[in-house]
């Protein structure tokens, strides 16, 4: 029995009208075609009526289609806030918050893929809101019922939002927190408030405050280590070493043996050495024991903490939010927390595919310090490298700029006849006044 053929150069003849209408024909017959183009046509339309059309439809499918019309919102909103819309954003980014929140209750699964997306809809959700602030008391208010009245997720980091918050909203929240700590009762409202206390402090820069806080959490590694970070950047240098001292006096005392579970074994050589190895010890114990969603919660905190320090511990960072499958967040730490040059170009690579124009700086990045080592072997890598920039700025539909951009380079780097030489076999355009270079050297 022959193949069939190849119907591609046929239907490269087509203009566009018919091939719509050829397509749109074979989506009316096919559910399931209909159903994947409904999600590239909210991903790619950057229309916020059409994703809350998606949402109004996602309740009534099956988990995986309700994962999925959920994903190509999300795609929608942070697409939309890479780009600097001037969409108010907030109003579409809090009704999926409250969606996917009020599917994770009824299914009571707060561990798949359906919770990461509710911790990037919360991230998404702070963006836009410090893109165009909404009433400042109202998103107070919204924070308090989740954290006090919702069903333990999504957790909030105040940090995310003080911005749009502001002095209104934090004090708003602030008289909440209070009564609940007031009130002296113990249980999850005290134990939510005792944490946004915590926020609070850190956010309103309340050194004293914050000291206090973590000085009466009982003794341990990282709390210390907090401790000396808070006094340290707030330039108390001799009181943070005072502590430091106080904690390694503490550390040394005996203190009675108590039965350890493997959780808290493993959560020791963590704080001992936070790095991907003790955190992948903690995570295989932990999920052993059901704990596993507070100890990565803390665990990564720790871990952002350290990332703010330097590129080595940044790297540590990422390396652990790649191990444990989650590549948004890991693209996300690498930027925030500036990791090594080598690392951002693996995490670009990985995520060209699906968000070209995030990843185009990190690809400049690397031509220039291709060029920068002025070897042929360079030069053609460099080259190699273009062609995929041009790739991605065609994706992104922002061909212009590439142009621009390589009639920048050529302009700064005229001089080098072999860059120019293989620029000119990568096949790449080349800007009018630069025509005919030397022999290549």
């Amino acid at each position: 029995m022959s193949p069939p053929s190849d119907l591609r150069p046929y239907l490269r003849t087509l203009d566009a009208e018919t091939l719509a209408d050829l397509l749109h024909a074979q989506a009316e017959r096919d559910p399931e075609l209909r159903h994947s183009l409904e999600l590239r046509a909210a991903t790619q339309s950057g229309d916020v009526t059409e994703a809350h059309r998606l949402l109004d439809t996602a309740v009534t499918d099956g988990n995986v289609e309700y994962t999925a019309k959920i994903g190509a919102v999300l795609d929608t909103l942070q697409r939309m806030l890479d780009a600097g819309s001037r969409a108010d954003l907030a109003p579409l980014a809090r009704r999926t918050v409250d969606d996917i929140s009020e599917v994770l209750e009824q299914s009571g699964d707060h561990a798949g893929d359906l919770a990461d997306r509710l911790d990037r809809a919360v991230e998404l959700y702070a963006r836009a809101c410090a893109a165009r602030p909404p009433d400042p008391e109202k998103l107070a208010d919204w924070i308090l019922e989740v954290e006090f009245d919702g069903p333990g997720r999504p957790v909030i980091d105040l940090a995310e939002f003080a911005t749009a918050l502001g002095e209104p909203g934090l004090k708003r929240i602030k008289s909440t927190v209070d009564d609940v700590l007031a009130a002296n009762g113990p249980g999850h409202r005290r134990d939510v408030a005792e944490r946004l206390r915590e926020q609070l402090a850190e956010v309103l820069g309340d050194v004293d405050e914050l000291v206090a806080i973590l000085s009466a959490k009982p003794p341990r590694v990282d709390v210390s280590l907090k401790i000396v970070r808070v006094l340290r950047a707030a330039g108390r240098h001799s009181e943070a070493i005072a502590h430091a001292a106080r904690a390694l006096t503490h550390d040394k005392q005996p203190s009675p043996p108590e039965p350890e579970s493997e959780t808290s074994r493993r959560r020791k050589d963590f704080e001992a050495k936070p790095d991907r190895e003790t955190f992948a010890a903690l995570r295989e114990a932990a999920t052993a024991d059901g704990k596993w969603t507070v100890q990565r919660r803390d665990a990564l905190a720790c871990l952002r903490e350290r990332a703010a320090e330097g590129v080595e511990q940044a790297d540590e960072l990422v390396r652990v939010l790649l191990d444990d499958g989650r590549p948004d967040e890991a693209w996300r730490a690498g930027v925030r927390f500036g990791a090594s040059a080598e690392l951002k170009l693996e995490l670009a690579e990985q995520r060209a595919a699906e968000h070209p124009a995030e990843t185009i700086p990190v690809f400049r990045e690397h031509v220039d310090e291709l060029i920068e080592r002025k070897d042929p072997q360079a030069y053609q890598e460099a080259a190699r490298r273009l062609k995929l920039l041009r790739t991605l700025h065609k994706r992104a539909e922002t061909a212009d700029e590439f142009t621009a951009y390589v009639a920048a380079l050529v302009e700064n780097h005229r001089r080098k006849t072999r860059l120019i030489t293989e620029i000119r076999a990568a096949r790449i355009a080349m800007p009018k006044p630069v025509t005919s270079p030397r022999t290549p050297r």
